[in-house]
């Protein structure tokens, strides 16, 4: 229950509004157990003693009572509702601003599927557990009270044996809903599954058809969606069996009472209205006890939600700012790495790196895939935290600084191209929201890609696609560089820029990386050495060890690891 608390902690803010829903609930309660309280002068006054001013007013008062009913179940609802889809967003928003904190590592070891399905369906079964749930625990709660003071006041005998069916409901109730929980929480799993194997089926439907693997793909669905069906058969079981278990019980009761009270009313110790004014009370009695059965089970659907929810939400961020972290001033002297190891789980993957980079400088770093080259600059903008060591710029231990203030100074520009769905000119200004558009005409210029953008249908206000799938390789990387340049930051991170372009593309891409490059510090990585052949220095790692630094014809005359990996690619290309 604890997490149920901290789901209506949640909703503190909007106490105000919660106490005007308890006062209609509170109404309609009253409302409720009214309409059973009539049934006795009705039957009594009107169909035994023929008071004909008793059918004047009797039903009116029915009228009335239902206006008055209505009227406050309509507006309980209104802001009930409010209240939870007010909680469900700003619980999205909390859950979304949480993911967007946590490092690298954390979506690495959490597949993108997984977290949509913790934004989407498991914060959907919490929206239950506070709006609807929390609405039916209230107001049947205070129709039940209503009703059983109605069944004390015309019979307190029959009442106490009508209330002895009650406590059988207690472990029934309490079953079901541990046994909805447990559903539950496997039927969030498999929808996160399946989440997955939907983005990745869709986001790679090029692979999937290149390699004709539709079927294959059909069946790993149809698997999951197997396991989901059978997850929401077994809810339903438990939601159905409890209903009728509850009316079960109830026609125990009632059996008992109409054994009793027609005794009684037989006897002439009670009259036809007092016992049909206390079987109306008992029978809608039933009802909202039905209804706060089918309540837990929504409360705990809700709780199963919540846990996976706060479970991310109370995540301690991996990388975040120290307490007295300052703003980094802008590079003037160097990045200076003071052994640095580096360890991702169980793999060491970086050991004792020590290197300087002066401000201006082109450093290129080279090696076998797997050496560490994409994990050490990766460590520079704090997209991991060393694991021994400090990085520092002009003398300012990363750490220390703002990771704003940090990155801020930092473009990246990688072989994998991150596009958004939207405009040319808003992905060009992606980084600095608030650039002219001379600004942003001028850095697609000097990325050479004003040209093309001209061309397309509506210019910088075309819509490029997922990914730019709208654009070919080599100006989706100049759409790229066209941001970075637009951020102008002192230090530039070029991770294979242009590894999977053909040789024209690289051209083009290639003369836009100079015009970035110029006057900026540039770490560079590259599998094709022909790109860095003019780098001030390149460095060569081998498993996550630095073995030779150098420029190109130091590297090469020296006849080490660099000479061996650029007699490889010369005796390929050729």
């Amino acid at each position: 229950m604890n997490v149920f608390k901290r789901l209506l902690g949640l909703a503190r803010p909007h106490l105000p509004k919660f106490l005007v829903a308890m006062l209609c609930m509170l109404v309609v309660g009253a409302t409720t157990s009214a309409l059973a309280f009539l049934v006795k002068p009705a039957l009594d006054e009107i169909f035994l003693k023929k008071n004909a001013a008793m059918l004047k007013w009797i039903p009116l008062g029915v009228i009335l009572i239902y206006i008055v009913k209505g009227a406050c179940s309509y507006l309980q609802t209104i802001i009930m509702n409010f209240i939870g889809q007010r909680v469900v967003t700003d619980l999205r928003a909390d859950l979304y601003r949480k993911i967007q904190l946590q490092s690298l590592s954390f979506f690495t070891r959490n597949p993108t599927g997984t977290l949509m399905s913790r934004i989407t369906n498991d914060v959907g079964y919490v929206q239950g557990a506070v709006s609807e749930a929390v609405t039916s625990l209230f107001k049947d709660s205070f129709t039940l009270v209503s009703l059983v003071f109605v069944i004390f006041y015309r019979d307190w005998q029959l009442a106490l044996i009508a209330m002895c069916v009650f406590p059988l409901a207690v472990y029934p109730i309490a079953r079901f809903g541990q046994r909805m929980r447990q559903v539950a929480t496997k039927m969030q799993i498999t929808l996160g599954s399946l989440t997955t194997l939907l983005q990745e089926a869709i986001s790679g439907a090029r692979i999937v058809k290149a390699f004709s693997m539709e079927e294959y793909e059909n069946k790993r669905f149809a698997v999951e969606n197997e396991r989901l069906f059978r997850m929401n058969l077994k809810a339903v079981s438990v939601n159905a069996i409890s209903s009728p278990f509850m009316e079960f019980l109830g026609g125990i009761g009632i059996a008992a009472i109409v054994f009793y009270g027609g005794y009684q009313v037989i006897h002439g110790h009670s009259t036809p209205g007092t016992f049909f004014s206390f079987l109306t009370a008992l029978i809608m009695l039933y009802e909202p006890v039905k209804h706060l059965t089918s309540v837990n089970n929504t409360i705990q659907q809700g709780i199963a939600g919540a846990e996976r929810v706060f479970g991310i939400i109370d995540l301690e961020e991996e990388i975040k700012n120290r307490p007295t972290a300052r703003p980094l001033p802008r590079i003037t002297r160097e990045i200076a790495i003071h052994g640095v190891s580096f360890r991702y789980e169980e793999a060491q993957v970086l050991k004792n790196i020590n290197i300087k980079i002066k401000a201006g400088e082109v450093a290129a770093f080279v090696g076998m895939s797997g050496g560490g080259k994409t994990t050490l600059v990766n460590l520079i903008p704090r997209f991991y935290d060393v694991t021994e060591g400090n990085i520092s710029i002009d003398g300012h231990d990363i750490r220390d600084v703002t990771m704003e203030s940090l990155r801020g100074q930092i473009a990246i520009v990688t072989q994998q191209t991150i596009l958004f769905n939207d405009t040319v000119r808003n992905n060009i200004a992606y980084g600095d929201i608030v650039k002219t558009e001379e600004q942003i005409i001028a850095a697609a210029k000097a990325a050479n890609a004003h040209d093309f953008i001209s061309r397309l249908p509506e210019g910088y206000d075309t819509l490029i696609g997922e990914q730019g799938t709208k654009l070919s390789g080599g100006e989706r990387q100049r759409i790229s560089i066209a941001r970075a340049l637009l951020k102008d930051a002192p230090i530039l991170i070029l991770d294979e820029a242009t590894s999977s372009l053909d040789s024209e593309a690289e051209i083009e891409v290639q003369s836009a990386l100079d015009n970035l490059m110029q006057g900026r510090t540039t770490l560079v990585i590259a599998h094709r050495l022909s790109t860095i052949r003019n780098a001030d220095r390149i460095f060569v790692l081998v498993n996550g060890m630095i073995k030779e630094e150098g420029n190109h014809e130091d590297l090469l005359s020296c006849g080490g690891e660099y000479c061996r990996l650029y007699n490889m690619q010369f005796r390929s290309d050729k």
